[in-house]
């Protein structure tokens, strides 16, 4: 396993890593109210380490490669299926209303694990040098941009979109769904791949503009300490979604654009 698939690989246990601190952060708001907050905590810590392992010794042992890979892969899809249960109980099952899932824990957030978990199952299932790979990367690139759509659009509906500059992401990230989609509905021009990455260079630009105006607010924030107003304020790591899906969208791009030739 080399080239794109180890990539994925690599970017599937960097993100693993991040979640870490995206977890820590966002159940630190309310002190880790319930046990069941510190699953994902020590779920994505142990799957960092744990792909970290295997990948490098993927070649030596490549039957521990694929089963410990499928085995953090249905975890995590399983974890990231009933963090959306529980996220949505915490405010929308009462409610039942637009307004609870604009101001209610963010109902889609643990999809990621979803997302990541069904990279690392198509990585072992799909031949990584046929079409049908990188489709399914650029699937679920894609699926993560519409993620990026849903939780810009919930998140700033929260003060009203106060700042214009707010409705950025949710303009960028519905073109970006828009041009990703094309290539798996029908056979596309290597020109049109090339259009999809510079679409994708705006994403990535939004995405740490977004994080700089995120911190610059927190920095701003009445409060005790930088701690506090990050829990309470913009959440810093949000907008680093963006380009973190760049990276996976490009690798699915690059293997198409190989298809092509």
């Amino acid at each position: 396993m080399d080239g794109s698939p180890l990539l994925v690989e690599l970017f599937v246990a960097a993100n693993f890593a991040g979640l870490v601190l995206d977890i820590f952060l966002a159940h630190s708001e309310n002190n880790f109210r319930r046990t069941s907050e510190y699953i994902p905590l020590f779920f994505s810590a142990a799957a960092a380490v744990a792909l970290a392992v295997v990948i490098a010794f993927r070649r030596r042992w490549p039957a521990a490669w694929r089963d410990v890979g499928h085995l953090i892969g249905w975890l995590s899809i399983a974890v990231g299926l009933a963090g959306v249960v529980l996220h949505l109980d915490s405010g929308f099952f009462q409610a039942r209303t637009i307004r609870s899932l604009t101001y209610a824990a963010p109902f889609a957030a643990p999809l990621a694990y979803a997302g990541l978990g069904l990279l690392l199952v198509a990585n072992r299932l799909v031949d990584p040098e046929s079409v049908e790979w990188g489709q399914w990367m650029l699937l679920l690139g894609l699926g993560g941009f519409a993620g990026n759509f849903v939780f810009s659009l919930t998140d700033h509906a929260q003060n009203g979109f106060f700042n214009p500059i707010e409705w950025l992401p949710v303009v960028t990230s519905a073109f970006a769904v828009g041009f990703l989609l094309v290539p798996l509905m029908m056979r596309v021009t290597g020109r049109y791949l090339w259009l999809c990455a510079a679409v994708l260079g705006v994403q990535a630009m939004v995405g740490v503009l977004g994080a700089a105006l995120h911190v610059w607010a927190d920095v701003r924030k009445p409060g005790a300490d930088l701690f506090e107003k990050v829990l309470s304020g913009a959440p810093p790591m949000a907008p680093l979604l963006f380009p973190n899906l760049v990276l996976l969208t490009l690798i699915a791009l690059w293997q198409l654009r190989l298809h092509r030739r």
